[in-house]
């Protein structure tokens, strides 16, 4: 198949005749171009390889047209003999009145139209890119006091579950995940504070009450792992804060220790595709490897080997 560009490949050549006719007397220039049409219709029919021949009207513009389209192989032998009656059928136009621009074309001409089967398929295929490119486009950035308030809500409701869930087990510290701040240094701090803030009594709903709780906190972004790191002043005799977490943090390479306090540090890892790194493959074992710490300092239970006593807590721990 003969092509123009490899996207752009043809079968069929047409060549076109074309003028303007006038509106004067009755639109005359235009009965009389039909009629020429008419008179030499029989011979350019007779044309061999001759697939279709169509005739444009334009009601605006005025233009007249011809169009006598062939297949490429016997264009060629057409195109030799002048595309016969060509020279007759432009000679007969330039002599009517009101008949000007005069002219011909060569172009390429194909049938583009899908079948309905064809049509269907591609249509179903459209919208299903339409949809991925809709699923893959970034979210629009949220309003960050609407944010702000998940984070608080989030973590709220988590530190009610980590105080029973520490007080039912005995234990002094607690590892978990969140969700809410999405990698976010600023708002997992926010989501820790509202964890230990004191519960206020009079509320229907409890929030926080776990400040009495030593914590290490994890939350997934897309560019990195950031860990928030708490010990209560009353236990800080026992645990380094910035020591804990950066044991935990130089477990993997890349790690950034951003704040060093008694009381909260932080820090995060960054996602390393081609160390496979990423946020989501190492949070439980960082939970692992911040219990084990814990466990060597005597403030955290042994593991006695039986799996079912490992405390290790991710966000499929706690309800929705």
């Amino acid at each position: 198949m003969p092509e123009i560009t490899t996207s752009v490949k043809f079968d069929n050549i047409a060549r076109e005749w074309r003028c303007k006719w006038s509106e004067d007397a009755s639109k005359a220039s235009l009965d009389a171009a039909q009629a020429i049409l008419a008179d030499l219709l029989p011979e350019l029919s007779s044309v061999e390889g001759v697939a279709t021949i169509q005739r444009i009207v334009c009601g605006g513009c005025h233009d007249f047209k011809v169009i006598t389209k062939l297949p490429a192989t016997a264009f060629g032998e057409w195109e030799k003999a002048d595309f016969a009656p060509e020279k007759d059928f432009l000679a007969k136009l330039g002599g009517i009145k009101g008949v000007s621009a005069v002219e011909t074309q060569t172009y390429t001409l194909e049938e583009v139209k899908l079948n309905k089967k064809d049509a269907k398929k591609a249509m179903e295929n459209k919208e299903a890119e339409a949809e991925k490119a809709k699923a893959d486009a970034p979210k629009p950035p949220e309003d960050p006091a609407k944010k702000l308030k998940k984070v608080i809500k989030e973590g709220g409701k988590r530190g009610v579950e980590i105080e029973g869930a520490a007080d039912m087990g005995g234990l002094q510290f607690f590892c978990t995940s969140v969700d809410e701040p999405e990698g976010d240094v600023e708002l997992l701090t926010k989501c820790v504070e509202a964890m230990n803030a004191k519960s206020d009594p009079t509320e229907e709903e409890r929030k926080g009450g776990s400040g009495h709780i030593g914590k290490m906190v994890f939350s997934v972004g897309a560019e990195h792992l950031a860990v928030l790191a708490y010990v209560p002043e009353e236990k800080q005799a026992e645990l380094s804060c910035a020591e804990w977490l950066e044991t935990v943090l130089k477990t993997q390479p890349g790690h950034k220790m951003l704040t060093q306090d008694k009381s909260v540090s932080t820090g995060i890892i960054p996602t390393d595709s081609d160390k496979n790194i990423f946020p989501l493959k190492i949070r439980e074992p960082l939970i692992l490897e911040a219990n084990n710490f814990l466990r060597k300092k005597g403030l955290f239970p042994e593991d006695n080997g039986d799996s079912g006593d490992e405390c290790v807590f991710g966000d499929d721990d706690f309800p929705s």
